[in-house]
């Protein structure tokens, strides 16, 4: 059994840039375009348990700041259990994280995400 820890720095760029482009689209009120590069980093980062934390932690705020009860709800639960399923290395792969979906349900992962993992070496 593979113990994960932290984003191989291969991955953190892409990471990072999904992150960042999150929090562009939120301060430009482009709230659907901010969710959707919040999935993208969960499902980049969803292995290694600090960013796959930080993912569900900005899930969290997010649901707050659209006032959606039920994505708060959900993401708690996330919050606390993600990052430690993570780092046994066992996730759902290829869930975008939200409260919308299943929490231990795998998904087919975007073809563009899943190159960016092929080319940094982080399929497996």
């Amino acid at each position: 059994m593979k113990l994960y820890t932290t984003i191989p720095s291969s991955l953190k760029a892409y990471f990072n840039a999904e992150i960042e482009a999150y929090k562009y689209e939120l301060n430009n009120n482009h709230l659907e375009k901010a969710w959707l590069h919040l999935e993208r980093a969960h499902i980049l980062g969803q292995k290694y348990p600090f960013a796959h934390s930080y993912v569900h932690w900005l899930m969290l705020l997010y649901g707050f700041k659209i006032k959606n009860a039920k994505e708060v709800i959900g993401q708690i639960p996330r919050l606390l259990f993600g990052g430690v399923k993570s780092f046994v290395g066992k996730v759902p792969v290829g869930n975008p994280g939200g409260s919308n979906v299943p929490p231990l349900k795998a998904f087919p992962i975007d073809s563009e995400l899943y190159h960016i993992l092929e080319r940094t070496g982080c399929t497996n």
